[in-house]
């Protein structure tokens, strides 16, 4: 009875972190061992009291103050130093400038809207089309989850239990794969469409351009060096990156206005806190699939159809394809972990971390895909561009994300290698 609340409740569009909780109070009842509702709350709290959550609020804001700071146009014209100049040149830099922007917001909705905003109406007016240019903005967002910071391994590393710091570091090379990836992509495209040519940025122009970008880097630099230096935790780069941040966007580019700190503020408690409170209320479903040994039985299951760890990874891949397509998809990674994880790193001998990058690259997916597509209407609203336009550019994107997956799920070394 359980799981039909749980499956009815998601249908009719009820938020997850609620249905979380309904379920384990339906449960609870159900199952008559009502003594644990005096430890529900206990259970609830229990959930966050985790150093690492701390991240989630602080990358965000350490997003918001580089969109208020003015350092998003500085990184783009940084990318142009490097690929402007080439045929395609601005998809290039879309490119480029999303791997940039990739390594400070860690959100993948967060960054779609940003670019969208940025650069779609650039690349327009050099001759591209619009769905186009939407569709490389949309593929583009798909690298926040994976290159480091990302909040689904903030996330993942909690509720799996494996060091944040060492989850970001293994996706560095999946996330540099995706990059080249959606490159070729975009000159296989460019082999067919008569991209615009731009000129290279003149010595001084470039020298001008690196100079401006330079405080910008500074807070990649402090998230990603001080975790691979072992300098600071997540945490505390996620910290020292925020305080950088305003710094730069205050007294360097003087973008940032501190009088708006105060509603920067509430926009990151108020996004943090619905994300936090899924993760509580993932707490007390856990006694759900504790007692009905759902792992358990999930992997009798899955053990009976194959014993070889790729065909596992390639079934996981092909249920959380469709599972992102109806839930959001750090829920979903809510979600998945406590059930799936135990038997990647039981019964197959799985790396948390590669099961850990797979399976968040995979839920993402979802951001672009109908029926939900989150990440797809944000384009089309920031943009302009219609969904289904956008979609009939976007289909070969997907598709070398698939590839990706493949190989990420064949190779455990793409993912393990620099642990």
């Amino acid at each position: 009875m359980s799981a039909t609340v749980f499956l009815v409740a998601l249908f009719l569009s009820v938020p997850v972190a609620i249905v979380l909780g309904v379920t384990a109070i339906w449960y609870v009842w159900e199952s008559g061992n009502t003594v644990l509702y005096d430890s529900f709350a206990q259970k609830m709290f229990g959930g966050l009291e985790n150093y690492g959550l701390l991240a989630i609020p602080l990358f965000m804001l350490t997003g918001e103050l580089m969109n208020e700071g003015g350092m998003t146009r500085r990184l783009i014209a940084l990318a142009r130093i490097f690929v402007g100049g080439f045929r395609g040149g601005l998809a290039y830099i879309n490119l480029l400038a999303n791997m940039f922007m990739a390594a400070i917001i860690g959100s993948a909705t967060a960054q779609i809207a940003v670019m969208s905003r940025a650069i779609v109406p650039a690349m327009e007016e050099e001759g591209y089309d619009r769905g186009f240019a939407a569709a490389t903005t949309a593929a583009g967002g798909l690298l926040a989850p994976v290159i480091p910071p990302s909040m689904m391994f903030v996330i993942f590393g909690v509720l799996a239990q494996v060091p944040i710091g060492d989850m970001f570091i293994a996706g560095i090379i999946p996330g540099l794969l995706l990059v080249v990836a959606f490159a070729l992509v975009i000159t296989a495209i460019g082999w067919t469409r008569d991209f615009p040519k731009s000129d290279w940025m003149t010595k001084a122009e470039a020298v001008r351009a690196l100079v401006a970008a330079l405080p910008a880097m500074l807070v990649p630099l402090a998230i990603i060096g001080g975790i691979l230096f072992g300098v600071a935790t997540p945490t505390e780069s996620a910290a020292i990156a925020s305080l950088i941040a305003f710094l730069v966007g205050w007294l360097v580019y003087r973008d940032l206005n501190p009088r708006t700190l105060g509603e920067m503020f509430k926009r990151t408690a108020v996004n943090a806190s619905m994300i936090l409170f899924m993760i509580a209320a993932a707490s007390v479903f856990g006694w759900v699939i504790i007692y009905e040994e759902l792992p358990q039985k999930l992997a009798g299951l899955i053990t009976s159809i194959t014993s070889d760890p790729f065909v596992f990874l390639l079934i996981v891949n092909a249920a959380l394809l469709l599972v992102g397509m109806v839930i959001d998809g750090i829920a979903a990674i809510i979600l998945i972990t406590p059930i799936l994880l135990p038997i990647a790193t039981g019964s197959y001998d799985i790396s948390p971390y590669q099961f850990g990058i797979v399976a968040c690259l995979n839920l993402v997916l979802g951001l672009l895909t109908p029926p939900v597509g989150i990440g797809l209407y944000i384009t089309s609203t920031m943009s302009g561009a219609k969904p289904g336009t956008i979609l009939r550019s976007l289909w070969p994107f997907l598709l070398a994300v698939a590839v990706v997956l493949v190989l990420l799920s064949y190779i455990p070394s793409l993912s393990t290698f620099l642990i």
